[in-house]
């Protein structure tokens, strides 16, 4: 297997950062003004992308995939669950991803929607059959599009005018936003070991990945709260309509929507292959494309709070299991068929997020229910694991 550079990582994670959806997200911090909209993003980045560090080091010192990484703490046939999971939560991300590329794009330029889910989908695909490890230069041109055209859309934000003030929308507490800023980089825990386990220098590449990721996540963030209350649009078409971005924003809206999107497709290719030796990642990312583009054509995807939620409700407890399993209980259960002990505290993990859900904690619930679940991982082992050893 091909290995890829700190460098060629670095890459991966910008692309994935400049992303619509980021933008979208961040306008809902605009009730918040700037400072307090600015501490919720960079307080929720930093518990965020501590996960996404663990997680990625897991499949960069092991050299295995995400899924397979999971089967080190729920066994073979236990990681299928997830695995299973993994690739419907990033089928609908390529489709929530593809429909707002097309809106906003279809927004400015007209056509048809359903146009321009064809467009974005065929790059996509066109990204896909080119393959992970060859896209050097296509990167290289398209995130150095992305990087200047990113700095115009923020000179035009911010050195514009003054802020339109007025009713901004509804305020939501800093724990909320907290854990609107944390939802992004949970998001990818389910497949960042997917890139870090081919990089030549797996810590190196691990950390510029995650530094890279949270660094322009953050940005995006604040581009969409900063267009919020600068020019009091929601609208990203109508922000870069009123930005008078021209063809810019085409270039800027398809990149952006393509380069984040592929990544979701490759890794459902990638959990897919962790389902059955019999299916080909590649073949299947394309597939999970193609149902993306249908799923952005055929039905509306306009709030995707509650699907962020639901992602973070399954993942974020099996992240825990694995980073107590790994890094604190030297614990590996790959060659078992099943660990029941690692399943019920998933379980009640994600039973407990649900319930905090409901629960105004200023620095998110995410990190309350993790922290809670590697406990759980310590008194298990300390209670179980000696019967475990003692058995062996």
């Amino acid at each position: 297997m091909k290995k890829t550079s700190v460098f060629q990582n670095s890459l991966i994670w910008f692309g994935a950062g400049v992303s619509l959806a980021e933008i979208l997200t961040g306008t809902s911090f605009a009730p918040l003004g700037m400072a307090r909209g600015f501490a919720a993003i960079l307080l929720g980045h930093v518990i965020g992308c501590a996960l996404f560090f663990l997680a990625g080091l897991i499949g960069g010192r092991t050299g295995r995939s995400a899924m397979e990484t999971v089967k080190m703490s729920f066994g073979q046939k236990g990681g299928l669950l997830f695995a299973f999971l993994n690739v419907l939560q990033l089928l609908g991300w390529t489709a929530i991803m593809i429909y707002d590329g097309a809106l906003a794009i279809d927004g400015i330029f007209g056509a048809g929607h359903w146009i321009w889910c064809l467009v974005i989908g065929g790059l996509i695909i066109v990204w896909i059959l080119v393959g992970i490890t060859n896209l050097g230069l296509i990167n290289k041109i398209s995130m150095t599009a992305l990087f200047l055209l990113t700095l115009v859309l923020c000179k035009v934000i911010f050195f514009s005018g003054a802020p339109v003030g007025g009713d901004l929308g509804e305020t939501m507490s800093f724990g909320a936003a907290v854990e609107l800023a944390v939802a992004m980089p949970l998001s990818w825990l389910p497949l960042i070991s997917d890139y870090t386990r081919e990089a030549e220098k797996p810590f190196q590449a691990t950390l510029a990945s995650t530094l890279t990721y949270g660094v322009v996540s953050c940005w995006m963030y604040v581009i969409g709260m900063g267009a919020a209350i600068y020019t009091g649009e929601y609208d990203i078409a109508q922000i870069m309509v009123k930005a008078g971005l021209g063809i810019a924003a085409l270039v800027i809206l398809v990149l952006s929507t393509v380069t984040t999107t592929f990544l979701d497709a490759w890794s459902a290719g990638i959990s897919a292959e962790s389902l059955s030796s019999k299916l080909n990642g590649k073949w299947t990312a394309v597939v999970v494309t193609v149902a993306g583009i249908a799923g952005a054509i055929l039905f509306p995807m306009d709030d995707i709070t509650d699907f962020l939620y639901l992602i973070g409700s399954v993942f974020a407890p099996m992240i825990a299991v694995q980073i107590a399993d790994h890094f604190l209980l030297h614990r590996d259960r790959f060659n078992e068929a099943f660990d029941g002990r690692n399943l019920v505290i998933w379980l009640v993990g994600f039973v407990l997020y649900r319930a905090l859900m409901r629960v105004d904690i200023v620095v998110g619930y995410t990190l309350v229910d993790m922290v809670a679940t590697m406990v759980l991982c310590l008194l298990a082992d300390a209670v179980l694991g000696r019967r475990e050893r003692t058995a062996a």
